[in-house]
């Protein structure tokens, strides 16, 4: 792995659905969480999601995994909260900011975090947000503040500042953790370890690229010609 990984803080946690990808992960000792939800678990084919949280869990004891609710109900989504924290004292819950419908999340924050719960506040994109979830969980139990950093650069917005004020916000309390999620590049890590992130998401994929990050510039350049040229060798083109 790169010698700039080295000299960072921050802790990578895995993103996908895969569970015999997950396991395996779990032995690489990059990776020190995991994360899913069920758009990553319907790309997977997981059909019975009980089944799939038991797995997991029986299987990778020592990493924090975070499980989403699947309800847009408060009532159902506290429900199925404290099913998926009895799965394991390493399970967080993912809690969407809000419901589909834009009603704030927080009273329901407030209530898991009374009640023991470790969660993971997820889909955060603007401070008011940071600001709300933090002012739920801050002071309870281990929670993660998971904003969506990748997204708001898909939006046109340089996700530097924000996530800057964010960690600022969370900082008073000791308990909590920020997660810039939805990296779409592995200059992602070295910017969210700039700004004080606690955890950063990566894709299966974005890991194997962890492997160029401080590679020589001309080195990587050499590399690239090559790999048009074996291409178009390989391909047999002719003019």
């Amino acid at each position: 792995m790169s010698k700039v990984m080295d000299g960072m803080r921050i802790k990578i946690f895995a993103d996908g659905a895969n569970v015999a990808q997950m396991i395996e992960l779990a032995l690489d000792p990059l990776v020190q969480g995991f994360t899913t939800n069920p758009t990553l678990m319907r790309q997977a084919g997981i059909t019975h999601y009980a089944t799939f949280v038991k797995e997991l869990t029986s299987q990778i004891t020592d990493h924090p995994i975070s499980f989403e609710v699947i309800s847009d109900d408060f009532a159902e989504m506290e429900r199925q909260a404290l099913l998926l924290r009895d799965f394991g004292d390493n399970v967080f819950v993912k809690i969407p900011i809000t419901d589909t419908s834009g009603v704030s999340a927080a009273p329901l924050l407030a209530r898991l975090a009374a009640a023991g719960v470790s969660v993971n506040a997820t889909a955060l994109m603007t401070l008011d947000q940071v600001r709300v979830a933090t002012d739920a969980l801050g002071g309870g139990p281990p929670a993660v503040i998971s904003v969506f950093a990748g997204r708001i650069a898909d939006a046109g917005i340089e996700p530097g500042p924000l996530m800057t004020e964010a960690k600022s916000t969370l900082r008073p309390y000791s308990n909590l953790e920020l997660l810039w999620a939805s990296p779409r590049e592995v200059l992602n890590v070295v910017q969210a370890d700039q700004v004080g992130c606690d955890i950063i998401t990566f894709t299966p994929d974005l890991l194997k690229k962890l492997a160029t990050l401080g590679r020589d510039l001309a080195d990587f350049s050499l590399a690239t010609v090559r790999m048009f040229r074996d291409d178009a060798a390989a391909a047999q083109y002719e003019f």
